[in-house]
């Protein structure tokens, strides 16, 4: 057991961390069995999401990633699996309907600048 205050929190640290990450790797592992187990593309596509959530974790590196999900991609070639196809990504502006806002407070005009006296 570490003594010095700082190496005992790091301790505490360390242990809340190898807890989540777990629990990020399991998850990884139930989905790659799922999928394995029966190939669909709802499982497919559950698994390449796990893969990219532990990289974005920092459980997984980006190249490991990569090289697990061509491996899911020749798994579901193999067995006829097509994902669908991807809906286009549309701006959060445009998926919303026009509502009216509230107005909004108005701004004093700005002031303009004096006129320069000419002298002759």
């Amino acid at each position: 057991m570490p003594i010095i205050k700082s190496a005992i929190k790091r301790a505490k640290q360390t242990v809340v961390r190898r807890e989540r990450n777990v629990a990020t790797k399991r998850v990884l592992k139930d989905a790659v069995k799922a999928f394995n187990a029966k190939p669909t593309a709802a499982t497919l596509s559950a698994a390449q999401s796990a893969i990219d959530t532990a990289v974005k974790k920092n459980v997984l590196n980006k190249n490991t990633a990569a090289r697990r999900k061509a491996l899911l991609s020749k798994t579901a070639k193999e067995a006829g699996v097509k994902l669908a196809a991807a809906k286009k990504a549309t701006p959060k502006a445009a998926a919303k309907p026009a509502t009216k806002a509230a107005p909004a407070a108005k701004k004093a005009p700005a002031k303009k600048p004096a006129a320069k006296k000419t002298t002759k």
